[in-house]
């Protein structure tokens, strides 16, 4: 089982996503001491035969806790830091600032995403502060800010499919649904009894949003009928659940990873849910992603210290047939 490894000695690794355009590149947010104190650094990396290949780094003076790619330009990204900001990268460029810096959080910027639907072109972001801000491309403005939530904001995920609609999760245990034309909350999930830290929306339905929360469960909820989730709880991590992520695959195929050191692959269609845990990692998986190739599923996945990536094989009648790694602790590819 062949794995690819890339190790960032003094970083720990919280979040990772693929190019949308190039298949072979990928961005890492990672920060000292475990995002408690000290700086941050985002990773531009490239798979090659050999490996995985460091092709920029850029420093920066507090912790990166999120990445997101531009969904328009293949080489702008956008990071969220410890210190409230959000900066945008350009990954070809030889100067080592930000193209710009926006400052309006007062508290981490633990979530940044960029809006999926043909035709639009916004950035989300949540922070510690409570609240999600809508920008243009530019981060030369916020658009929008959202209130509502009383814990932190963990995560903000646009919709892949109706514009102008995003998901958060929140510690106060809150799943929500905004609608930014109305900068209004459509619709509030008392999903978890515990923190939330994770969210993400299916790429086949609409109506599907996921959850993982510290409670170590995977919750699937269906928005028309928010009063339960629309299967029991994805149970078997034994510690908090840092991030899920829907397949692009499968419409009810998700992975997970905690701070238990794994990596989970769901069917929650399925009665034997659970399709494979992964335990290469020595320390919390913070960062989960799925990387579109031809009949196959590749996952990177961000931790202390490292990136690593792994290969599911995926047969349209089967499912996830099995995985190709080797074994190695680090950012695997």
């Amino acid at each position: 089982m062949g794995v690819k490894v890339f190790r960032s000695p003094a970083r720990h690794g919280y979040a990772v996503e693929g190019s949308p355009f190039i298949p072979t590149r990928l961005a890492c947010a990672a920060s000292q001491y475990y995002g408690i104190a000290g700086s941050g650094t985002l990773l531009i990396l490239e798979e090659t035969e050999l490996g995985i290949a460091l092709v920029k780094s850029c420093e920066w003076s507090d912790g990166l806790f999120d990445v997101a790619w531009s969904e328009t330009n293949e080489n702008v990204l956008a990071a969220g830091g410890g210190d409230g900001s959000l900066q945008l990268w350009d990954s070809s460029s030889n100067h080592s600032a930000p193209l710009r810096v926006a400052r309006e959080h007062t508290q981490e910027v633990y979530s940044v995403h960029w809006s999926q639907t043909r035709g639009e072109n916004l950035l989300v972001s949540g922070s510690w502060d409570q609240t999600a801000k809508v920008w243009d491309p530019t981060l030369s403005k916020s658009l929008t800010t959202l209130k509502g939530h009383e814990g932190v904001i963990y995560s903000t995920v646009w919709s892949p499919h109706i514009p102008g609609c995003f998901a958060s999760a929140s510690g106060d245990g809150t799943l929500r649904v905004w609608d930014i034309k109305s900068a209004a909350c459509r619709l509030a999930i008392p999903a978890h009894k515990s923190e939330i830290l994770s969210c993400d929306w299916c790429k086949y339905d609409e109506h599907m949003v996921v959850t993982g929360a510290v409670d170590c469960s995977v919750c699937v909820w269906d928005l028309r009928n928010p009063r339960q989730p629309v299967c029991q709880p994805l149970v078997g991590h034994s510690y908090a659940i840092r991030r899920v992520k829907f397949s692009p695959f499968s419409r009810t195929v998700l992975a997970s990873c905690s701070y238990d050191f794994s990596v989970r692959f769901w069917d929650y269609s399925s009665s034997q849910p659970l399709l494979e845990t992964v335990e290469h990692h020595s320390e919390f998986v913070c960062g989960v992603d799925f990387i579109s190739k031809i009949n196959s599923m590749d996952i990177k996945t961000a931790f202390p210290w490292c990136v690593l990536r792994f290969t599911f094989v995926h047969l349209l009648r089967s499912g996830v047939k099995g995985l190709y790694g080797d074994i190695d602790a680090s950012l695997m590819v």
